[in-house]
């Protein structure tokens, strides 16, 4: 009897059996409704076989076969299968990661029926003017009987729900639905807005790039800030769409891109789906079924919307591919930018890798012939390079964290009209609550960390395990009502440039200002309207935005990024520096950037100011060489966590004694640990880890592969929370 090996959503790294009852089909990919324990659960088959470890008798069967065919086409779900093995991570948490909410809920794959509204013969017969004591009803049985009225077009048209629903007790009008038809673009697909003048390094570009339109290949676009990347994505995915393909867009952070996905739906005459966490479920599924359908042209989404499903992809787009957020950092710690490089390879597809300041790696396998490079060095249109300056802290009478040379050079730009963007990479109001008689701190019981004061919402909270508490009265060290914030947050600033600069207008990019649905959009609209402003941003302001009117950009508070623990700060220091800077003087005005600093003469400062990043990636690869760190080895880290600071240092010792008697190990291999996680507690959670490092990356993950069976034979695995991180990004 055929026999369905089923992956569950549980974090185990095995599949389970089920006997297929006879009639029944079932193919890989599919899902289907099995019995697990005491419950039925929604499983994906992976294979089919005539054979089972487990006798005929000790197996359940099949309860119901919930798709006709796989749900996956064959290039993804080879990524699939291959990602869950590369990060060592359970296949079915991976399969699921891969499927919208809903269908992981055993919800149909397919359209909902649409609704729509229409009038009875009775309510085309009847005289408008008995309505006329009800206004309401009057009006929306007029516009059914000039047509049928989609339900979801109802509060566009201004017809109350209510009015219908009322229309429908007295028989005028009825509900019916209707299966949802299948738009095909491609019949009316046309180009539309405006193209802007490319220059030379934009064609070629775009001229290498459709050069391989039908096979694989990595492209490095690395172009200074504001040489007009958007622009030859847009022209790539002309030619892409012309031949009826479809395109994937990863950007950052979507709430962070609104002007790009305007540019994207200006320019097409094509569905521009967007995917992002601001989706509700019906919504997500709604994307991903038109994106396999082919009904949708371009997606543009965050991370996750790597595993959507294409009908014909033809292009994928990987925007700033150098941001920390495209890797995962909780469960299945995946990196999307890697992933989406080898899905890329599974279709048979071109990738461009976007960015002013290219990650390290990516640089690194330019340099190794794996990836081809292709530069814009010039500013599109007229807009010039912006001067850089730097502003030596010590000694200086600073007011509200700023420089005197800084506050005067504020007032000449918005004398000027123009606009000036105050970096601080710090919200809330302050970044910690003191005592100022006894010395005590607000420090977050869960994290070992200071909580944050945040004074509009008249609060505590800490940015790490985002508990909040409310402002203590008094101390409770000493009973002391003196507490004073220490330190400079984004909130402070803003209220302390308000008497400063009066009748200045002011707004405040972070994530308290723009959690609410359509609050970026909305601040941005402002801003874009011109005149002189003040903007105050964390780094959600560094990141692919355009503002034609900002002359200067200050940097505030940058020391603390010069001398971290973490090999890989400096990297990210000189990314956001670039990036921030790179808002300065874009149309045609003559851009300023401004750094305030305790440390002037540090080497990492010099080098950016005088140099450039390409020069600094450079240096920066050339000491990751001389002390054998990623991309010239590979790493692999293992954390613990546990209650009680004893039981995950134990583990993780256990499981370096593992390590260190496999078969697999040889001379190559260096483990560091146990140690203290840079963030030692987090959640009330102890953290500790233990990393190894190897020149070959096949040779670790066959020593991790091979030890990963054994784990859970140490006596403490079952006292811990423990997890691994292939290629760890952060400490």
């Amino acid at each position: 009897m055929p026999v369905a090996h089923v992956a569950l959503p549980v974090p185990l790294a095995r599949t389970f059996d089920y006997f297929i009852p006879a009639g029944m089909q079932v193919a890989s990919g599919c899902r289907v409704m099995v019995p697990f324990g005491k419950r039925q659960a929604v499983g994906i088959v992976v294979s089919v076989s005539e054979h089972s470890e487990l006798s005929l008798n000790e197996l359940k069967p099949v309860a119901e076969v919930l798709d006709g065919a796989s749900l996956f086409p064959d290039s993804l779900w080879r990524v699939l299968l291959w990602a869950a093995e590369y990060y060592h991570h359970p296949l079915g948490d991976v399969l699921f990661h891969a499927l919208p909410g809903l269908l992981r809920q055993g919800k149909p794959a397919h359209h909902a029926p649409l609704w729509y509204w229409f009038a009875t013969e009775e309510g085309k017969a009847v005289d408008l003017n008995s309505l006329k004591r009800a206004p309401k009803q009057q009006q929306a049985l007029a516009a059914v009987r000039q047509k049928i009225i989609w339900r979801h077009q109802v509060s566009e048209l201004e017809i109350s729900e209510a009015g219908l629903q009322a229309l429908r007790a007295k028989g005028l009008c009825d509900l019916k639905s209707a299966a949802p038809s299948a738009a095909d673009w491609r019949d009316s697909y046309s180009v539309e807005g405006e193209r802007l003048r490319l220059n030379t390094e934009q064609a070629t570009a775009i001229g290498a790039i459709h050069s391989s339109a039908d096979h694989f290949a990595v492209w490095l676009l690395a172009g200074i800030t504001g040489s007009g990347k958007t622009e030859v994505y847009l022209s790539v995915l002309e030619n892409v769409l012309a031949q009826g393909k479809q395109a994937l867009v990863l950007v950052p952070e979507i709430g962070l891109t609104p002007q790009t996905i305007a540019r994207f739906r200006e320019r097409f005459n094509a569905p521009v789906e967007v995917l992002h966490s601001g989706l509700n479920d019906s919504e997500r599924l709604a994307v991903w079924l038109k994106a396999r359908s082919g009904e949708a042209a371009i997606v543009i989404g965050t991370r996750s919307s790597l595993f959507t499903p294409f009908c014909r992809l033809g292009v994928i787009v990987i925007d700033e591919e150098h941001d920390s957020s495209y890797k995962q950092q909780e469960g299945w710690r995946y990196h999307a930018r890697d992933l989406a490089v080898y899905r890329a390879h599974a279709e048979d597809i071109p990738i461009i890798l976007g960015s002013a300041t290219p990650a390290l790696e990516t640089l690194h396998n330019v340099q190794v012939g794996k990836y081809r490079q292709l530069r814009l060095t010039k500013r599109a249109g007229n807009a010039r390079p912006a001067t850089q300056q730097v502003v030596d802290l010590k000694g200086q009478p600073l007011k509200s964290g700023l420089a005197p040379a800084l506050i005067k050079k504020i007032g000449q730009h918005l004398k000027a009209d123009n606009q000036v963007i105050l970096f601080l990479n710090r919200r809330g109001f302050a970044p910690a609550l003191l005592c100022h008689e006894c010395g005590w701190i607000a420090e977050c019981p869960r994290c070992d960390h200071y909580y944050t004061y945040h004074q509009g919402q008249r609060h505590l909270r800490c940015h790490h395990c985002d508990s909040q508490r409310a402002i203590p009265q008094q101390c409770p060290h000493c009973g002391s009502t003196n507490l004073v914030p220490v330190g400079m947050g984004t909130e402070q600033l803003e209220h302390s440039l308000e008497p400063e600069f009066p009748g200045v207008p002011i707004s405040r990019i972070d994530r308290d200002t723009t959690s609410r649905k359509g609050a970026l959009e909305q601040q941005l609209a402002e801003v874009h309207r011109g005149g002189a402003r003040i903007l105050i941003g964390t780094q959600m302001l560094a990141k692919g935005h355009h503002f034609p009117d900002v002359t200067l950009v200050a940097l505030l508070d940058v020391d603390g990024a010069l001398f971290s623990a973490d090999f890989r700060a400096a990297e990210r220091f000189a990314q956001l520096y670039i990036q921030v800077s790179g808002r300065a003087g874009r149309a045609g005005k003559q851009g300023e950037v401004l750094l305030q600093t305790h440390h002037p003469e540090h080497p990492l400062l010099q080098t950016l100011l005088t140099k450039g990043y390409d020069d600094f990636a450079s240096q920066a690869l050339t000491e990751r060489k001389t002390v054998f760190l990623p991309p010239f080895t590979s790493h692999i880290m293992f954390r613990a966590e546990d209650q009680n600071n004893h039981q995950a240092p134990l583990f993780l010792q256990q499981l370096r004694n593992l390590l260190e008697s496999s078969p697999l190990r040889d001379d190559q291999l260096w483990i560091m640990g146990p140690v203290p996680c840079l963030q030692p507690k987090r959640g009330g959670r102890f953290r500790w880890q233990i990393l190894l490092q190897h020149p070959s990356r096949a040779r670790l993950q066959r020593l991790v592969s091979h030890s990963l069976k054994l784990v859970n034979t140490l006596p403490e695995s079952r006292k811990v929370k423990w997890m691994l991180d292939v290629d760890p990004t952060d400490g």
